[in-house]
């Protein structure tokens, strides 16, 4: 039983905090088949897509004598009755076209059916019961479930992996855009039982209809008159949005039926547009006048072409129904119509959530009473409880230097940093002109700014740093370089920070600054918004204040040390890991992947230092992790004059499929990189991986144990009824909601030789989440992973060749595979990230 799982066996259940009571977003399946399920695998030829596998695959299930087969669309089928006694068989099956009128001949496919194996349900009792361990087994029949559920709506919703959207509720977001909602479903093993989890789920997809109509709504226009002259920057942008987008034809009635993807705009009008008709030259418009009797209405809009020499005129044209919008990103309008959107009160999200459960119709699913599989329709209720915050301290002079935050939130009334750094040779580079930005309102702001900074604790001896206008197209190298000259001649000392005021929220200005202040110079720099300038609101000031800081070395608060003893007692350094991704696309092979692991620096775990690699392009596994915990540790001894004895680290966003590879691997880089610094240096580690894309959620059963949206409250812990059957994990609510459903943070631990218990372990990642260095209030996630996550996020601006200022490129930048530049030695010591 010891061996129940190669990670951490929950050792018991944590007793701090207030108990309450609360729903989730999952559903008791009250009944599992009893007998086991048979495995098939289907090889259907010639191959298809997974909609056309499941249209042929449901005309074969005819052939099953009554057997209802559920089909994944690729590979596999699940039947609790065997098909028959063959181990293989193979059939034929003619699936007519949806169009009579077609000239084309109906399709014959063959499938061959062959019988992988049986899924043993008594096992999966065992393993959900604590009696078992995880095996092929328990997974595939996780899976079969998996594709139990999917298989209806699967057939007749609208399908992307596990979520299935409904035409209800759909939003214009602009731009030729909607969104539509979703319903997430997933099967999970929780102590005891199976649940299901069900979330709603909105996702971008292109708008149906009149392709001439999405057009003037892509190029922002109100009406067709206006695009009589089409510019050849509004046609590329047209081209871009509509490539590889499916469309069928309204001017053939024999082919409204058929689908056709866009290849491309052309940059000719439909009267203009010339080709070889049997021989003659003629063009579009001419060509449909005489072919279908079809005068077009607008003959000076572009035509698109299908395939090589295949021109459509857009009128003629509509857009298919359900295409995801996969292109790139929103741009700003959309992502705020969409953030309107999915941002719902708790009360709302469940409403919704449980409408998606008389959606999916699980009571009526034929499948599902084959299988002899039930669940129930109401939200399970589980326990929880809320931790109480921690003491926070202050400079000890400070009017209010210890207190206890209410509600996770807190404000710098009467506080000074507990460290406050010495600013005494800065700049500021002003990118605009003076008539926009006259002397004399960048003068106020500073003196705003340096009395903000003094009455929060730090030292400004020098309070009127030189100002240079600097225009904000360039070249900002040289500006940066000028600027950082003045601030060390006239302070006669090296510059310690650049203030840049910047006209606007553009991203192609502040990578750049970013970039050269990081990777070029090497000092900490602080962007500060043009119109928060003119309104130099001590609010703003103060929250400046707190990244100036800790940029500059210095720290902002504490911990009470008695509230935190796994920090305090012994030497202890927490680290935080994360790698981020580049965006999925063709336009994205290639480019890596960049990770970060963040280190703290002192026994109040408020001083950080980073390390930053780049690696192979999607690879979860940090490969040089060995390289990096060594440089953190080193840097740890420099700073404290001693070794850590023990290391928690804190790993962000492993799926559970790499829980194995990722702690195998990355636990024996740290103990190769202790082992490299002394033979006989093995501190004890604690490795926890942090997730937080996932679709659990929490809604308080009373009012009063609700926030004012109607969360439940920082501090909400919840460790029985929805997590692992017998590991040790829970999920954590440790910050404030400010708008929509809060998501609690999953903590599990896979390796634990601190001998942490759930009280001990849940109480320290909480209070760790009051220390956040750049805001008042306690954050969604633990800080050593937060910072680690902006450190990838800052990584992004090093590369040089990018084109951040291309509005439809990813967030990864456009072009060639970029060159990272390394971000300068001196300032991986502090928190320059912030």
């Amino acid at each position: 039983m010891a061996n129940i799982t190669e990670f951490v066996k929950r050792t018991g259940l944590g007793r701090l905090g207030r108990p309450i009571r609360i729903r989730t977003n999952y559903f008791e399946i009250t009944n599992l088949p009893a007998s086991n399920i048979h495995h098939y695998e289907i090889v259907i030829s010639p191959e298809v897509s997974p909609t056309l596998n499941r249209k042929i695959f449901q005309i074969a299930e005819n052939s099953f004598s009554g057997i209802r087969a559920v089909f994944d669309g690729r590979r596999n089928v699940y039947t609790i009755r065997p098909l028959d006694h063959l181990d293989v068989r193979t059939l034929d099956v003619t699936l007519p076209e949806d169009n009579s009128t077609i000239r084309r001949p109906p399709r014959i496919f063959r499938i061959r059916i062959k019988k992988v194996n049986e899924i043993h349900m008594e096992e999966i009792n065992r393993f959900l019961n604590g009696r078992g361990s995880i095996s092929p087994n328990i997974l595939t029949g996780i899976m079969a479930l998996n594709v139990l559920i999917h298989h209806v709506p699967s057939t007749t919703l609208k399908s992307v992996g596990r979520i299935f959207y409904t035409n209800q509720g759909s939003r214009p977001l602009g731009g030729g855009v909607e969104a539509l909602q979703g319903y997430f479903q997933s099967i999970r093993p929780t102590p005891g039982k199976m649940m299901i989890n069900i979330d709603i789920h909105t996702t971008a997809f292109y708008e149906s209809g009149s392709l001439l109509q999405i057009v003037i709504k892509v190029l922002n226009k109100r009406t067709i008159g206006e695009l009589r002259v089409i510019s050849e920057r509004d046609r590329q942008k047209l081209e871009k949005f509509l490539q590889n987008l499916k469309i069928y034809a309204t001017h053939d009635e024999n082919a409204l039926n058929r689908r056709f993807r866009i290849f491309k705009v052309t940059n000719t009008s439909a009267s203009n547009t010339i080709f070889d008709d049997n021989g003659n030259q003629t063009d579009v418009a001419s060509y449909f006048q005489r072919t279908y009797n079809i005068q077009l209405l607008y003959p000076f809009f572009p035509c698109i072409v299908i395939r090589r020499g295949t021109y459509l005129p857009m009128e003629v044209c509509n857009v298919v129904k359900g295409q995801r919008y996969m292109r790139r990103m929103l741009d700003e309008r959309q992502t705020a119509n969409m953030t309107k959107l999915t941002c719902q009160p708790p009360q709302s999200r469940a409403n919704k959530i449980n409408q998606g459960i008389q959606i999916l119709n699980y009571r009526q699913n034929q499948y599902m009473q084959q299988f002899d599989f039930r669940v129930s329709n109401e939200m399970a209720i589980t326990q929880a409880r809320i931790l109480p915050a921690p003491k926070l301290q202050y400079h000890p002079t400070s009017r209010d230097s210890a207190f206890i935050p209410r509600n996770g939130l807190w404000n710098l009334r009467d506080k000074k940093v507990a460290t406050g750094a010495t600013l005494g040779s800065w700049a500021c580079a002003v990118f605009g002109n003076e008539r926009d930005y006259p002397m004399s309102a960048i003068q106020k702001f500073i003196r705003e700014l340096v009395t903000t900074c003094q009455d929060t604790g730090m030292n400004i001896p020098n309070k009127n740093p030189p100002i240079q206008h600097c225009n904000p197209q360039g070249p900002i190298e040289t500006y940066l370089r000028q600027v950082w000259v003045k601030a060390g001649n006239l302070a006669k000392s090296k510059p310690q920070l650049i203030l840049c005021i910047l006209p606007n929220t553009g991203v192609p200005l502040y990578a750049e600054i970013k970039r050269v202040s990081d990777t070029v110079i090497g000092v900490a720099s602080q962007c500060v918004q043009g119109k928060h300038m003119f309104a130099a609101k001590k609010l703003y000031c103060a929250n400046v204040c707190l990244k100036m800081n800790v940029k500059l070395g210095g720290m902002n608060s504490f911990i009470d040390p008695t509230q935190v003893p796994f920090i305090t007692q012994r030497s202890t350094i927490l680290m935080g890991a994360s790698v981020t991704h580049p965006v999925p696309g063709a336009e994205n092979t290639g480019r890596p992947s960049v990770a970060a692991v963040t280190a703290s620096m002192d026994a109040k775990a408020s001083r950080y230092a980073a390390s930053i690699r780049v690696q192979t392009g999607r690879q979860e596994v940090i490969s040089d992790l060995e390289e990096m915990v060594k440089e953190l540790l080193k840097t740890f001894y420099q700073t404290c004059g001693r070794k850590p004895e023990r290391i928690l680290f804190y790993r962000d966003g492993v799926s559970e499929g790499q829980f194995s590879i990722v702690l195998n691997d990355e636990v024996k880089a740290i103990k190769a990189a202790c082992k490299s610094l002394d033979e006989k240096y093995k501190p004890t580690i604690t490795f926890v991986v942090v997730q937080k894309r996932h679709h659990t959620r929490f809604f308080p059963i009373n009012a009063r144990d609700g926030d004012r949206i109607g969360n439940c409250p920082s501090g909400t812990v919840v460790e029985t009824t929805i997590v692992h059957p017998f590991e040790f994990d829970f999920y954590l609510l440790s910050h404030p909601s400010l708008q929509g459903t809060s998501r609690p943070t999953h903590y599990h631990v896979l390796l634990d030789e601190n001998g942490f218990n759930a009280d001990s372990l849940q109480t320290l990642t909480y209070n760790l989440c009051y220390v956040f260095a750049r805001c008042t209030r306690a954050v969604s996630i633990v800080p050593p992973v937060y910072y680690a996550y902006l450190v990838c996020r800052r990584a992004r601006f090093h590369a040089s060749g990018e084109n951040w200022s291309d509005p439809d490129s990813t967030s990864e930048g456009a072009g060639g595979v970029a060159s990272y530049a390394a971000v300068k030695a001196e300032l991986l010591k502090v928190m320059y990230f912030m």
